[in-house]
């Protein structure tokens, strides 16, 4: 390719010192873009410069926020309650849970239906005085109480469930035209039915007993006794220890009795009292 004088120019480079000149040739279509080149360098430094400043701006806003959670944090850490060894506690819970399974064990052998365990925190008065342990504790020694009421005291149904002759005066089911004081319930049920202990305790009769016929009396502590009648079998003997639900007999009609049924008593100190008022909880 042939290049015409015009197709270059001549740049002349003085020294500011010695004076001197170089020449330097340059192609002419270089010299007429140079304004695009500059214009094109400084949008592109424009744009690095503009980048920098935004990252600078973006990583300052991220260290403020972190700063501020930092800030944040410190001050719920602050308000927490200081770290307390909760083994102590922890054994109270265990323990109190396994109370409450025992319990509602109890009442489920007795027909009752069982209770939740969700909330066992009470009204929480009184609560800010105590420590963790403190609290755990003292319902850990309220359930044990519990405990041991609902395993000796008869709660609950002794097998079947439908009432057939009411505690209180009744007209003699055999001596027609007279009155009687019926000490007891007395439950519907077909012979061979089981009949279950209320209540853990100690049997204290097992065999023939008046008008009961075949009977089973259990004494239980808080000077409370039960008493099963008209029954058909007897599986206990006297001066064994029974638990809750137990199996003690079978339903039957033997004594004064008009038919297959449970004549079941409650006493207390020696005398009856109505036994619906000990077939729940309340």
């Amino acid at each position: 390719m042939i290049f015409s004088k015009s197709d270059f120019s001549t740049v002349l480079i003085v020294g500011s010192n010695t004076g001197e000149t170089k020449s330097l040739r340059v192609k002419t279509k270089h010299i007429k873009r140079f304004r695009h080149y500059a214009f094109s360098i400084g949008i592109t430094i424009l744009l690095l410069t503009g980048t920098i400043i935004l990252l600078s701006l973006e990583i300052g806003r991220h260290k403020e926020e972190k700063l501020a959670y930092s800030r944040e944090i410190a001050r719920l850490k602050s308000k927490l309650p200081a770290p307390t060894d909760t083994t102590e506690a922890k054994n109270y819970i265990q323990n109190i849970e396994d109370k409450l399974k025992k319990i509602n064990g109890y009442l489920k052998k007795r027909g009752i239906k069982g209770f939740s365990t969700n909330d066992i925190g009470g009204n929480n008065q009184g609560s800010e005085s105590l420590s963790i342990e403190e609290t755990f504790a003292f319902y850990d020694e309220r359930l044990t109480d519990v405990l041991v009421g609902v395993a000796f005291t008869p709660i609950g149904y002794p097998g079947a469930y439908i009432i057939n002759s009411k505690f209180g005066y009744r007209s003699h089911p055999v001596r027609r035209g007279s009155i009687e004081f019926h000490s007891g319930l007395d439950f519907k049920g077909r012979k061979g039915d089981a009949v279950k202990s209320t209540a853990d305790g100690k049997v204290i009769l097992a065999g023939w007993f008046q008008g009961y016929g075949k009977c089973v009396r259990i004494r239980h502590k808080n000077n409370l006794e039960t008493l099963y009648g008209h029954l058909s079998k007897i599986n206990v003997k006297e001066g064994q220890m029974v638990t809750s639900g137990q199996v003690i007999g079978k339903v039957g009609s033997t004594g004064q009795s008009t038919g297959n049924h449970l004549h079941y008593e409650v006493r207390k100190n020696g005398k009856p009292v109505n036994p619906r008022n000990y077939l729940n909880l309340n």
